[in-house]
This record gives C-alpha cells, structure tokens and sequence, in this order.
C-alpha cells in the first residue's frame, strides 16, 4: 500500500528555513546585548542591565528557590542578601561589606573562563562568588595562579550547567569546570560538620576518633562556609552580582597587618586535617608573613599527624613547599615548626646542631638554585631535587652495606639507591616515573669519572647527562673537594669545545687513565694425543 505524503512548495520551504533563522539570528542577538558589558564607574567592564538583564536578577530569588529546593535539606537554604549601600564598609554582626570602590579587584585582573562560570552561576538563579587564593592575591596586587569560586549550587546542578564539567573527590566533593588546560574549581558552600554514624550517604560527614575528617560534605550558607575555611586571609569573597567584597573573619586586617591566622580551634582544625600545618608554613614562606602565636603554638607537638596523611597527597604537598619559588625559606620554617621529619626521615636524621654538614649544604643550595630558576621562569625538575637531597644519604647507605656486607661499591650503591628511594616513598609516593630519573642521575655518578675513549661521547648522549653534570657540579660546591672541581671543570669545558678540541682533551687523559686489570687467564687444555691411552 502506497501512502501519499503531502508535498511543500519549494517556496514554502524557503520562507520557513528564512523564519527559523531570522529566529535563531534574532536570540543571539539578545544574549550577546545581555552579555555584552559596559563601563562602570571605576572603569571596569559590567553586564549591561537591559531590562531582560533586570527580569533574570528580579527572578533570579525564585529560581534559585526552585532549584534548591528538591535536593537541598532545609540546612542548605540561603537567606535572601539584603541590599548594600556603596557608600561605605557595612557591617553585619561578624561580617564586613567593602563596595566596589573600596578595595582595589578589578575584573580584567580575573580569568575569562572564571568569569563565564561567575555569570553563568549568577544567570541560572544561584549565588556565585570568587573565594580563597585568587582574592587574597588580587589583593596583594600578585598574579593568581588559579581561581575558585564557590556557590550554593550543588555539583550535581553545576555539572547540569556545563557541559565541560566532571565532579572529584569523595573527601570533599567538587565541581571541575574544564577550559582546556585551565580548570576552574567550583566548590559547594559547606556548612558545620556533626559526628554520625558511617553511612553511604555522600552528604553526610564522617570523623575518625583521632579528629581527622574523613568526609566533609554537608553544604550550608556562605557564613557557614566562611567558617569551615582554614585561614582567615583566604576566606575572602568577591561576588560578581554586586562586585562587593565580604570579609566574615577578619581576614582583610590580617592581610593588612600579614599575620597567618587559623579560623576556630587551631588543634581541632590540625587534627581535623594535619594538612594546614604545612599550609601554614607554605603560606608564611610564599607572602613574607609571620604565623600568629595561637596558631603556631600546636604545630610542634602535632606534627606527627602527617603520618596519618596517605603519601600520595604529601608528595602533592612536597612540590608545592618546594616548587613555589619560596623552597629554601619554606625548609628553614619546616626545621623551626619540626614539619620536616615526617616528610623526609632520612634527610631529618643527618642534620646537625651547626647545620654545617655537607648534606644540609648541598640541601641550602639546592633549593636556593630552584627558587632562582623558578623566578627567572626557568624549568625546573623534580628528580633533580630529590636526587640532590638524597644524594648524601645514599653514600652513607652504600658505604655501610659495601663494609658489612662485603659487597663491591657498586654493587652496594645499586642495593642503597632501592633501599632509600623505598623508605623514602613511605612517606612520600614518588611516582616511579620520577624515582627512574633519580636512579638515572645517581648512576651517572659514578660514570662521569670514566671519560676514556667514547665513553665521554656516550656520556654526553644520555637523557639526564645534564642533570648529572648539573649534580656534579653542586657536589664540588658544596665539597670543595678538588678532585671533584677539576672534574667538574673538563666536563664544562669538554661540552663547549669543537671536535677536534674534544679530541686533544681526550689524549691529554692517558697520564691520569687508571691501570687495567690485569686479567689471570686459566691455561687451556690441550687436545690428547692420539695413541696416548688417554
């Protein structure tokens, strides 16, 4: 059986594709007029408020009502904002309002893909504010190296919003809104925690007994959340609806005064996560800051909860101590506070009263070339740290294992490298792409001495050469061992010379080649004689 479909005119389907996309054309146009910014009176760029603008921000209560409401428990709904004059600082119980013209943010200072997250926040009906690092450093007029924000939106609603989007975490559960390499951290409001029963509920929170927070997910206000912060100078909220700035704990004066204060009880927060300890000292050594006396009186005696933290966060924890550009002031601070041990046992064993020892020297050095590389904008390797900083431990493993084991040296320098680089990753999980590369470094060691022949040339051929050369040199520095600073110094020069240079230096090492063994050759059995009876 034929069915007949009815036919359209070709004119007809002319006119409905032109209507569709005059349409389509004429609702671009109103977004772009509704996201298209206009100066303010400080010379920043805002959202025109066109009256379609005004209609999203005058819905924007009952939307956010609607939204939050289904999957929110009562504890999660925010207050209505009152309005704020920006006449003046307004004060509301504990918390401080700074107007658009009293303090110095400004958004072109702001990530683009931190703003589009902002607005989009802002537009679908929720309350969107940049938190943490990325204002406290607009505020100290330094370039931030990320930006958070925070909102009263669940993850579960602001994956709903961006198609770019994955949720982390089961600790802390957070939204990660991908711009190719730059990610944007958005992170529900967390209110109090309470002791309950362990349960697989996601928004619930669980405590072990010693303190420590195992999951700390239940959502609040953004005053709860002010609260549940670490430091005062990171609970610092810009909002994008009315360009405002809210200080809830008085981190704007210990910003001003560069005083490192920890929000409640400093041993209740380091027991809940003995993390902040170290965060203390990061941030101290980063801003040029001194540690208030409260919050640095628990550190000492509760140091030994690093060793509850799992090891692949400490060695997280590690770069950043000492990958920042802040590495030596940073190590010095970690000596003061008795943090280093729990990181580095082997390297904390060795050190001295004087700190004159050629492992702490050659520790110093170290992280002073890294800082200096890292403000130069140089690259800087990790492998390279930690096989110059355990550099010193590894000889002494090696020269007790040669002498009662009765092992040759190299044969005990290839059992000491496992057994450090092992004990090592008990405290921090260095990944194994990373201990290959140490292993490559120490190797070269005691290859470098070897220069006859082509070995120089093969030498020179390997990947880390020049991290082992650059170990070499370090070692001379901090020895002032001749043997090691005349050494040093043919490589540096080998490396520059021309071939036919390379070629005299080359001839110039017969003198100092060392002897060949000689080698006791068994004799050979000869073949008997036919007829000989034997």
């Amino acid at each position: 059986m034929r069915h007949s479909y009815p036919t359209l005119s070709r004119c007809t389907i002319f006119t409905r594709v032109a209507n569709f996309c005059r349409k389509v054309l004429v609702r671009e146009d109103k977004i772009s007029r509704e996201e298209t910014p206009v100066h303010d009176d400080k010379g920043h760029r805002d959202p025109i408020t066109s009256p379609d603008v005004e209609q999203v921000k005058a819905k924007a209560p009952e939307v956010r009502e609607r939204r939050t409401a289904p999957r929110q428990s009562p504890r999660t709904q925010q207050p209505q904002q009152k309005h704020v004059s920006k006449q003046s600082d307004v004060s509301s119980g504990d918390m401080t309002i700074i107007p658009r013209d009293g303090h110095d943010i400004s958004r072109k200072d702001i990530s683009d893909n931190a703003l589009k997250v902002l607005y989009r926040l802002n537009k679908s009906g929720y309350e969107a504010y940049l938190v943490g690092g990325g204002v406290r450093d607009l505020l100290l007029h330094k370039k931030p190296k990320d930006f958070d924000i925070t909102t009263n939106a669940t993850p579960e609603q602001v994956r709903k919003l961006f198609r770019n989007c994955r949720l982390v975490g089961r600790r802390f559960r957070l939204a990660h809104v991908m711009f190719g390499p730059e990610i944007i951290e958005v992170a529900t409001f967390r209110g109090h925690h309470e002791q309950v029963q362990e349960t697989d509920d996601k928004n619930l929170s669980q405590q072990a007994q010693n303190g420590m927070l195992l999951r700390d997910n239940i959502f609040g206000s953004i005053e709860e959340d002010a609260q549940r912060r670490d430091f005062t100078i990171n609970s610092l909220y810009y909002g994008i609806s009315d360009f405002t700035l809210r200080d809830y704990t008085g981190g704007l004066k210990d910003l001003k005064e560069g005083v490192i204060r920890l929000i409640g009880d400093p041993e209740t927060r380091y027991r809940e996560d003995p993390v902040r300890m170290l965060r203390a000292v990061r941030f101290a050594a980063k801003l040029d800051m001194t540690i208030s006396p409260e919050t640095a009186e628990p550190i000492p005696r509760l140091a030994t909860l690093l060793q509850e933290i799992p090891p692949a966060r400490l060695f997280e924890e590690s770069l950043k101590l000492l990958q920042a550009g802040y590495g030596f002031r940073t190590a010095e601070l970690l000596r003061e506070y008795q943090l280093f041990q729990p990181l580095f046992p082997l390297i904390a064993r060795q050190f001295t009263e004087g700190g004159d020892s050629p492992m702490e020297r050659i520790l110093d050095q170290v992280l002073k070339n890294t800082d200096h590389r890292l403000h130069n904008d140089m690259r800087v390797n990790p492998a390279f740290l930690f096989a110059a900083m355990l550099w010193y431990p590894v000889i002494e493993h090696a020269q007790k294992l040669a002498q009662e084991g009765g092992l040759t040296y190299y044969d005990a320098f290839s059992l000491a490298m496992n057994d450090v680089l092992d004990e090592q990753c008990r405290s921090l999980a260095i990944p194994k792409r990373i201990t290959t590369l140490v292993r490559d470094i120490w190797s070269l060691q005691l290859r470098l001495s070897r220069r006859q022949g082509k070995r120089a040339h093969k030498l020179m051929e390997h990947p880390k050469f020049r991290a082992a050369f650059d170990l070499l040199a370090l070692r001379a520095e901090v020895e002032q061992h001749r043997e090691l600073q005349s050494l040093t110094q043919w490589w540096s020069e080998f490396q520059e010379a021309t071939p036919a240079s390379q070629k005299n230096m080359l001839g110039t090492l017969g003198d100092d080649a060392p002897p060949r063994r000689n080698r006791t050759r068994r004799p050979r059995k000869r073949a008997p004689r036919a007829g000989s009876g034997q």
